[in-house]
């Protein structure tokens, strides 16, 4: 099954600093269908205000990925780590026992992100935060893993759950192929372009929830730029 998810039917709550969609139920949306797909509990596409972002606040049990689509965001947490993450980068906070952290942006430009919140495969992991480049030609045509709860995969970024989160870039009329497995859920988001997968046609910022699928084929309909959970049921 591929549900393509267009992005003008998405959850939306605009606060001035921030102008927020949701693909599963968040914050004040909620829709009883949409409350999780497997361990993926939230999917917010958020533009933040030049100077503004959100204040100190605290998180537990839970791994939270920021996927940075323009500008940039700052981050600072009761670990005392801080970090800047550009446009096409990722950072990744195992919020585990607690942490409480902020997150600005301090650029002259809106920053927009993806923020990705997957259930741990436990309660009470250690807390930890880190940020890591991944240029878009290093992943251009195929798809790289970004941030992974499997060991065998120690390039990404480390979380702790069954699942992992991988970009794609593709050129135009460019394809690609990916083998999920009809045991296994997938959630794609188009960050830029518009593709074809599995005959279904995709836009920017659509969501599709994947099922029952063994195997994913691609074909990009101009230039564009992929962000995929891949998550057990």
């Amino acid at each position: 099954m591929i549900d393509v998810r267009p992005f003008a039917q998405l959850g939306h709550a605009n606060h001035g600093w921030l102008d927020a969609n949701y693909h599963f139920s968040f914050s004040r949306y909620y829709d009883p269908n949409r409350m999780n797909w497997g361990a993926l509990r939230v999917w917010n596409d958020d533009i933040i205000a030049p100077g503004t972002g959100f204040g100190t606040h605290p998180h537990d049990n839970m791994e939270i990925i920021t996927y940075v689509r323009h500008g940039a965001i700052a981050h600072e947490d009761s670990l005392g780590n801080k970090g800047r993450t550009l446009a096409g980068d990722v950072q990744v906070m195992s919020a585990g026992t607690g942490i409480r952290h902020s997150e600005h942006n301090l650029e002259d430009v809106p920053t927009h992100v993806f923020q990705i919140w997957i259930i741990p495969n436990k309660a009470g992991h250690v807390p930890s935060w880190g940020t890591r480049s991944f240029p878009k030609d290093g992943r251009a045509g195929r798809f790289v893993t970004l941030a992974s709860g499997y060991p065998d995969e120690s390039e990404a970024l480390p979380i702790h759950a069954d699942a992992r989160v991988l970009g794609a870039t593709l050129s135009k009329g460019e394809s690609l192929e990916y083998l999920l497995g009809t045991q296994r859920l997938a959630y794609l988001v188009l960050a830029k372009g518009a593709i074809e997968i599995n005959g279904k046609t995709v836009n920017e910022r659509d969501g599709v929830a994947i099922s029952e699928t063994e195997e994913l084929k691609i074909r990009a309909l101009e230039e564009s730029e992929i962000v995929m959970v891949d998550t057990g049921p």
